[in-house]
């Protein structure tokens, strides 16, 4: 089993920048496939990035090229999400996930096998 928190979730205004964390336990996080996916209030969770574990490629949404990039410091047993220029759009709930299959065609992430329960961001206008 693996257990994910997420934090840094908070209020930032449009144009700025904000870095989540998803720290796992239980087991180290080096094999697995780990990304974030967001669900925005009224709408359904989508995918947003995602990383394999070996580390050769990661896949980004449409919405989050060229702003977001995804990190990860196996020893720290940690993702991070860092988000620059950040829109009104970008409110919502991001939530950190844990295996499952990757790839670069849509729905990019599937079968996720642990999720963590969430960080609040939320982008003013």
């Amino acid at each position: 089993q693996v257990q994910l928190v997420e934090s840094g979730g908070g209020l930032v205004q449009a144009g700025g920048s904000l870095k989540i964390s998803c720290v796992a336990s239980g087991r180290n996080i080096s094999r697995y496939n780990m990304g974030w996916f967001r669900q925005a209030p009224g709408k359904e969770r989508e995918f947003v990035v995602g990383g394999l574990w070996s580390g050769f490629n990661t896949y980004y949404a449409d919405s989050a090229k060229g702003r977001f990039t995804i990190s990860r410091d196996n020893a720290k047993n940690t993702v991070y999400l860092q988000m620059n220029s950040l829109k009104p759009e970008d409110t919502a709930v991001y939530y950190c996930a844990a295996g499952g299959l990757l790839g670069p065609n849509p729905p990019y992430y599937s079968h996720v096998n642990y999720w963590g329960k969430g960080t609040l961001v939320t982008v003013s206008s």
